[in-house]
């Protein structure tokens, strides 16, 4: 439960232009009402003498933005050495999580996936402490549904002693960290990290370009897993996550109940359809393909990256073509936290409208996590809001240039828009 907070007075939000995510058209001039955590009324008739007005001028208001791949846990702030995972604690973790948070939800968006642990914590699901201190106000951050760690087995891509080479029981991880071979043993992660608070499941369908086991996107869990997985997740109303790049294991991970593919980049037409007709989400953290940093990758990861980054930018255009339903994710920090708003930028790029992309971090983002509290400007739902100047239908740049947040009636950022401040 969210800290209680004091009675604060109604507020009063005006600008330029308001996005109307449904019909897709910008109303002008844009006025909410909002009271506590939620808008009563848009385009109030009339609004309560002891409201406090703010005028955001010559901009346009539209819902809070989403992003459904992050990891607030790595990244940001003096992130630069390779042995980062058996040099931060838990403790450094989640205070770095706190500095990602901050950016992320200053930047626009105000809910996230927090898509799986892969570090040694003791068996503690860190992104589910950082939710509960965002809820109860203790720090700003965006809303979070966390995963706690993701389930992999033992040299998959999620297994962090892979990603350097490290030598046998260096930082050794437990089946409650996510490390899991069998049915048996996947299912038994699969419940620690829903008796410990997890919002979803992450798994690790195949192995991803910076994987040294195998080539790019070789299924990793076997079937009879993968439906193991989805079943515990499921009988308890949680949705299952994959990250899964090739394209059997695309089609795998669909026909064995998966809810959401991550990246999808080699996934082939027929596997493509075949999301589309068991209504599968895609992440296509498309633009991690433009602007991840490889450099110092091994040289073979290097190698594999330029073969499978033009062919996943292809894949993508494809998906959106042919109609795959695709939530808004970057993979961050693939891409630095604070820059999600370049995932819209390459979605464009790619292929859809303006309008379509941001559909994609608001209205198709929340069918994504199952809520309907939020990804519109509307009465009754959340007051997320955030505002951009110009016109973000003309111009999806825009998005970068985020001049205002508020999430739940509570203002995050306000940049004062006087000439020369």
């Amino acid at each position: 439960m969210a800290r209680p907070r004091k009675p604060q007075p109604p507020i009063h939000l005006q600008s330029a232009r308001l996005l109307d995510i449904d019909k897709g058209e910008l109303v002008e001039p844009g006025s909410l009402l909002i009271v506590g955590d939620r808008i009563v009324e848009t385009a109030p008739s009339s609004v309560p003498d002891d409201a406090v007005r703010i005028d955001l001028g010559d901009v346009t208001v539209l819902p809070g933005l989403m992003d459904m791949e992050v990891n607030l846990l790595l990244g940001g702030p003096d992130h630069r050495s390779p042995l980062n995972p058996v040099q931060d604690d838990p403790a450094v973790r989640t205070l770095r999580a706190v500095a990602n948070a901050r950016r992320t939800l200053r930047a626009g968006f105000t809910t996230v996936r927090n898509l799986g642990l892969f570090v040694q914590t003791g068996g503690l699901l860190l992104d589910v402490a950082l939710k509960k201190a965002v809820d109860h106000g203790w720090i700003d951050g965006p809303r979070v549904v966390p995963a706690g760690h993701a389930i992999t087995p033992t040299g998959g891509h999620l297994d962090p002693t892979m990603f350097q080479a490290f030598a046998p029981h260096i930082m050794p991880l437990t089946v409650e960290e996510g490390i899991a071979n069998g049915v048996a043993e996947v299912r038994k992660a699969v419940r620690y990290q829903i008796k410990h608070g997890a919002r979803v499941i992450k798994v690790c369908a195949s192995n991803g370009i910076m994987s040294h086991t195998g080539p790019a996107g070789a299924q990793q869990y076997s079937n009879e897993e993968l439906r193991a997985i989805t079943d515990e997740a499921h009988r308890a109303g949680l949705k299952v996550a994959a990250h899964c790049m090739g394209d059997e294991a695309v089609r795998n991970a669909v026909e064995a109940g998966i809810d959401c593919v991550e990246h999808g980049f080699l996934a082939g037409d027929d596997t493509l359809d075949l999301m589309i007709e068991r209504g599968t989400f895609l992440v296509a953290t498309t633009y991690l393909t433009d602007g991840m940093d490889v450099s110092r990758a091994a040289p073979e990861l290097q190698e594999k990256a330029a073969d499978v980054f033009p062919r996943a930018r292809e894949t993508i255009s494809r998906a959106i073509a042919k109609g795959v339903r695709i939530a808004c994710g970057t993979d961050a920090p693939a891409i630095p936290h604070g820059k999600n708003a370049k995932e819209l930028l390459a979605l464009v790029q790619r292929g859809m409208t303006p309008l379509q992309a941001i559909r994609a971090a608001t209205t198709v983002a929340a069918d994504l996590i199952d809520v309907t509290d939020r990804g519109r400007l509307a009465e009754g739902l959340l007051a997320d809001v955030i505002a951009v100047p110009g016109d973000p239908l003309a111009d999806i740049g825009v998005l970068e240039d985020v001049r205002f947040v508020m999430k739940g009636g509570q203002v995050h950022r306000h940049d004062d828009p006087r000439p020369g401040d």
